[in-house]
């Protein structure tokens, strides 16, 4: 059997038929049918205030005509606005050249995990890489590279160590976004990665093992959209390329030879068991596919994913052999979303969207994906022997972009994904059971 491997050997990736996780998209640029939405910061402010003053309340009218006084705390969160410049990348480079022009741009990460085992509490460390988004000190790695961590450092190429803090995640797409108390740093150069062939170099800076600090690999990109499978049933499409990609280089660019970042690198292809070894096949993010995912955490602190608000799964072949049409069948509807709203019902067998034909509940997350708030999603609908029309507005799901238990009571439930398992019987479909 062969895994995907995280660059920290943090998780293990299953090839195999992609699980669903929802992805969010937005800006009007070229980029915004790739991008996997906008992020935000969800504060507890008004439930906190409403609480804080409803006690005020009972204690002035409890206390005999005695004055009391009750103090609440506002959060107050500045701006922040990404201001992005343009400069001319229409030189092609050798790999050197992009080398001495990118080093000093990307950082190296650790991390620090406290675990506590029954009582027994023991400290690990894991290494990773990031570089430098912007000139004040936003840094982006990958999610994995940070997770369950207590504290993060990042070294710059100058050999200067900063402490990290956590701006926000999106642990769906494998990204996390950093900042260190800095200015006057050297970003990357952002490019487009739906500007890349099948056979384009790339090279890849970063620190393998953890210690190899700052070392340069290259290749080619060996393939596109190559969809990978978490074993978390996360699916990500990412860019399948021969650099060698090691333990340590989790989180750090891919850059063609125009010195511009088009992925980041966070993933790669391994053998487990008695199987030969596997070489160069490593994995990257598209940098179009988290841009605006990026920009949302630090602009404004959240996620919002376009939704329809149903759970669907694929109508696998045994089901078809009884008479099912291929699709996507519904096996949950969320209370109040746009789906029950247009009047989608469990059991319904999704055959087409927006006259593109549906076979797989993947084809139907991958479209509704692509998709923004209030675009109009048309579907055609098998229902009890019926073919019927149907006509959704798509609608935005909020998520927090720092979760934690008391964030996570405020945003909502996630409410369309993809469930890696074969299409069920479905009770009285045709009014009995099979």
């Amino acid at each position: 059997m062969s895994d995907f491997n995280d660059e920290n050997n943090n998780g293990v990736f299953s090839s195999g038929t992609p699980g669903y996780t929802p992805v969010d998209n937005g800006a009007e640029n070229k980029r915004s049918k790739h991008g996997h939405g906008k992020i935000i910061a969800l504060a507890l402010v008004v439930s906190l205030l409403a609480g804080a003053a409803g006690a005020g309340g009972v204690l002035a009218l409890s206390g005999g005509g005695v004055e009391t006084h009750s103090q609440i705390l506002e959060g107050v969160r500045p701006d922040t606005t990404i201001d992005v410049a343009t400069i001319d990348t229409s030189k092609e480079m050798t790999p050197a050249e992009v080398y001495a022009q990118n080093v000093a741009s990307t950082v190296g990460i650790t991390t620090s995990i406290t675990t506590n085992f029954f009582g027994f509490v023991t400290t690990s460390a894991a290494a990773g890489s990031g570089f430098i988004f912007s000139d004040d000190g936003y840094i982006l790695t990958n999610y994995h590279v940070i997770e369950d961590s207590d504290s993060i450092k990042v070294a710059t190429y100058d050999g200067n160590s900063y402490d990290a803090e956590l701006v926000g995640y999106d642990e769906s797409n494998d990204i996390a976004v950093l900042k260190i108390d800095a200015s006057g740093l050297s970003p990357v150069v952002l490019g487009d990665s739906d500007n890349l062939n099948v056979g384009d170099s790339v090279v890849a800076i970063g620190n393998p093992l953890g210690e190899l600090t700052f070392s340069l690999t290259s290749g080619v990109v060996s393939a596109l959209d190559r969809q990978v499978t978490l074993s978390s049933n996360v699916t990500m499409d990412l860019i399948q390329t021969d650099c060698a990609i090691n333990s340590g280089n989790s989180g750090g660019p891919l850059f063609n030879l125009y010195g511009e970042v088009i992925g980041i690198t966070n993933a790669k292809y391994s053998s487990s068991g008695s199987e030969a070894s596997i070489d160069n096949i490593g994995f990257a993010i598209p940098i179009n596919h988290i841009l605006d995912i990026v920009t949302s955490i630090i602009e404004d602190g959240y996620i919002a994913k376009p939704y329809i608000g149903v759970s669907v799964l694929t109508v696998d072949a045994d089901s078809q052999s009884l008479g099912l049409p291929a699709g996507a069948a519904v096996k949950s509807v969320t209370e109040d979303s746009p789906a029950e709203k247009a009047g989608i019902q469990v059991n319904d067998i999704i055959t087409s969207a927006n006259d593109n034909p549906i076979s797989s509940s993947d084809q139907l997350v991958d479209l509704v994906s692509s998709l923004n708030e209030g675009d109009q999603l048309k579907l055609s609908i098998y229902r009890q022997g019926e073919e019927l029309e149907i006509t959704v507005t798509v609608g935005e799901q909020i998520q927090s972009a720092l979760a934690n238990e008391e964030q996570q009571a405020t945003v909502e439930e996630q409410s369309m994904e993809e469930k890696q398992q074969p299409f069920p019987s479905f009770p009285n479909i045709f009014g009995f059971g099979f």
